[in-house]
């Protein structure tokens, strides 16, 4: 991207602080991707999502991940879901961080939700068991 929109240093912030946390590959591919429609859309969630909230002080990476996770579990958001299950390789979520967030997304969203989202979790630790087993 040769222009930088918006709020030029939110964000640059945004984008080294998404890059953080869901890995230069991920990020990468976003910008790959990105065509002339929906080029506005990653700019807005890189300096909005990633360089306002994600940047701002008051919660650890980590912190972040488990209220990402219990909310996108609680909207039903389930390649968001498995998406930010594997950045906790990058957010420093564990596994027991990411049950527990599940367990209150089933008490105050809905057992069915954390159904799904436990499912998910699920499968993505596997393929990432997988990946980790085959190097």
């Amino acid at each position: 991207m040769d222009e930088v929109p918006g709020n030029a240093a939110r964000y640059r912030a945004g984008l080294a602080v998404r890059r953080s946390v869901l890995g230069d590959r991920h990020v990468d591919r976003a910008e790959v991707a990105a065509t002339d429609f929906d080029q506005p859309f990653q700019e807005l969630i890189t300096e909005a999502a990633w360089g306002t909230v994600w940047a701002r002080p008051g919660f650890t990476k980590r912190e972040r991940s488990i209220v990402t996770l219990a909310l996108l579990a609680a909207l039903g958001h389930d390649e968001e879901v498995a998406m930010h299950v594997r950045a906790t390789v990058n957010t420093g979520a564990s596994r027991d961080d990411i049950c527990e967030a599940f367990l209150h997304v089933a008490i105050y969203a809905g057992v069915p939700a954390a159904n799904r989202a436990f499912k998910i979790a699920k499968d993505v630790f596997s393929e990432m068991d997988g990946s980790q087993n085959a190097r």
